[in-house]
């Protein structure tokens, strides 16, 4: 059987990422550029100023990523792109370049949805799990608990009703006076402090089901900081927020695992990188006899690698769903379930 090569593009917010996966090989070449420069100066991401670096950037990687695998255009044999849910502006330069290039070298298109990609990006490393398993995900605007049977069938367990836990780092560090992007900043304060000095709520601990909620958290570290921090309760206040939010990922996640009787759990998007996140989870699996696995933490922010793979796995599970006539189209709006 002729083995194929897979050229995965992303740019669904304020990433620019292309990477290409060969399904024998694996993962040859993959390139990212991160806009936070761009938006540092602004507190968060402009997307009419994100749309225009996709722009400037992904041709320039499309090239970095066919010269670093050896190959050439031609030797592509199908190109998966991110077409949403994402930024709509951003969203169009990948699908664009992705349905152009496809159209002129007599390719297939392959529309992912981006949170597919980072649900199967642990499956990229050394050590995959093997399905089913429960994921949790927590990317940007994003928390949800999935039970995953296989490519494309994926049942919905839990999500947030407010703000997602990447959401409610990001603006916890901007009332703690933190630069863009907030979250990792924030987890680094958190070293310098002490949880439990100051006590912050877990939101839905005792819900009884599988959503989430951070609005309030983050209400309640607003309260906190007007009534004024010196440096020391700053550093206290930070850890205390990660340990409340850690505390219901935790507790969910492992109310997940009860409720399916599975015994594995993936975790993947940008917080997944979270440090203390993953030392309590790792404690927890392995305190149960299961496993808990991880992307490799260069494919925990979006990238590129993960459209391609998720592409590659499309087509070898003969789930794949080419663009029709390669039409531009994306949803910025996109249910994961519904896939």
């Amino acid at each position: 059987m002729r083995r194929m090569w897979i050229l995965g593009i992303e740019s669904s917010c304020d990433e620019t990422g292309l990477a290409l996966y060969h399904d024998q090989r694996g993962l040859v070449a993959h390139a990212v550029h991160s806009q936070i420069d761009l938006h540092q100066a602004y507190g968060g991401v402009v997307p009419e100023l994100a749309s225009r670096d996709h722009v400037r950037r992904i041709v320039p990687l499309y090239r970095q990523v066919l010269a670093e695998a050896g190959i050439a255009a031609g030797d592509i044999d199908a190109i998966a792109y991110t077409a949403g849910p994402g930024l709509a502006g951003a969203l169009l330069v990948g699908a664009a370049f992705a349905e152009s290039l496809a159209f002129s070298l007599g390719r297939p298109a392959i529309p992912i949805h981006h949170l597919e990609g980072h649900l199967l990006s642990p499956l990229l490393s050394a050590d995959p799990p093997t399905y089913p398993f429960v994921a949790l995900l927590v990317s940007g605007g994003h928390t949800q608990l999935m039970r995953v049977s296989a490519v494309g069938d994926y049942e919905m367990l839990g999500e947030t009703l407010d703000d997602a836990a990447g959401e409610a780092f990001d603006k916890t560090a901007k009332l703690l006076g933190l630069p863009y992007p907030g979250g990792p900043h924030l987890a680094a304060l958190a070293q310098q402090g002490t949880p439990g000095r100051l006590k912050l709520p877990r939101p839905m601990l005792g819900s009884g089901d599988l959503d989430f909620s951070f609005s309030g958290l983050k209400t309640a570290v607003l309260n906190a900081v007007n009534k004024g921090l010196d440096e020391a309760a700053r550093a206290d206040l930070a850890a205390e927020f990660q340990e409340a939010v850690v505390d219901v990922l935790v507790a969910k996640s492992l109310a997940a695992l009860r409720q399916t009787r599975l015994n594995q759990l993936v975790v993947a998007g940008g917080v997944g990188a979270n440090r203390r996140l993953r030392a309590r989870l790792d404690v927890e699996l392995a305190q149960r006899k299961g496993r808990v696995f991880y992307p490799e933490l260069a494919l925990c922010t979006d990238n590129g690698a993960m459209i391609a793979f998720a592409g590659a796995q499309r087509l070898a599970a003969g789930v794949a769903a080419s663009s029709s006539q390669h039409a531009i189209a994306v949803r910025p709006r996109w249910p994961l379930d519904t896939l």
